[in-house]
């Protein structure tokens, strides 16, 4: 069982590698989203603004147009009134010049208003504008070392899988296909050693009677509170070459003086 178990820890060992991979492609990805966010988001609010100048110029337009309409009966009023003899008539026209005047000048100041809203908002495209250029510019290196970095890790991850591969062709199917279980519901490792007695994944204390089964190697030992598969450390002869070999402790000489 523990040759079983060798096999699997290796592949376990390259499958560390690639969880350890997939989150940092997932890190970068993320970096790069966050990246099109920012320059989507600005993309966005320069295409309100157009939308927004474009609008207040078709008011502008439609506002000039009724000052010159105003303008042009103010005069018109103003031609009727040189030609009347009557006071009574002078006098009412005198009136109905007055407020076309006021309503010439109520149109004139919101014209005016218009067009002063028109310069900031103008202004603050242009600002906008130049803020996605230097945001556009400024993340051509990021976005560049971002595609490279993704292109690092799909070439590793490539070269983990074929060795996984390779391993998984010489070792146990029935062992395998419960270590993938195992792995595929906790995206951790799922082959532990015993330290004092303890699962070495989810840290709590097994009884004597695991810990000699375990010892023992005869057959594969769960832990029965997270599932994880125990294997017993110092079995060095069975594990030598693998990535979780124990190191061997030097014991300490003492001299007696």
């Amino acid at each position: 069982m523990l040759k079983a178990l060798k096999t699997i820890l290796e592949i376990q060992e390259l499958d560390m590698q690639m969880i350890q991979l997939m989150r940092l492609k997932k890190e970068r990805l993320s970096d790069q989203d966050n990246i099109n966010s920012v320059k989507g988001d600005l993309n966005e609010k320069v295409r309100l603004k157009e939308e927004e100048i474009l609008e207040m110029k078709k008011n502008i337009r439609l506002m000039e147009g009724d000052v010159s309409e105003v303008a042009a009966k103010l005069k018109k009023l103003e031609t009727q009134q040189n030609a009347i003899k009557k006071v009574e008539e002078f006098n009412a026209l005198s009136q109905e010049m007055s407020q076309t005047d006021r309503e010439r000048a109520a149109k004139e100041q919101k014209l005016s208003d218009l067009i002063d809203k028109l310069s900031v908002e103008e202004e603050a495209l242009k600002m906008i504008r130049q803020s996605l250029d230097t945001t556009v510019e400024g993340s051509k290196v990021l976005e560049n070392e971002i595609h490279e970095s993704v292109g690092r890790i799909n070439d590793e991850g490539r070269a983990l899988k074929e060795k996984r591969d390779d391993l998984v062709h010489v070792a146990d199917p029935e062992v395998f296909r419960i270590y993938e279980r195992l792995l595929r519901n906790k995206k951790d490792r799922v082959v532990v050693p015993i330290e004092n007695r303890c699962c070495s994944g989810c840290h709590i204390m097994l009884t004597a009677q695991d810990e000699n089964l375990v010892r023992k190697g005869e057959r594969l030992v769960f832990c029965e509170h997270c599932s994880r598969i125990h294997y017993w450390q110092e079995s060095q002869a069975a594990l030598e070459g693998t990535p979780v070999a124990p190191k061997t402790r030097r014991r300490r000489t003492s001299t007696v003086g």
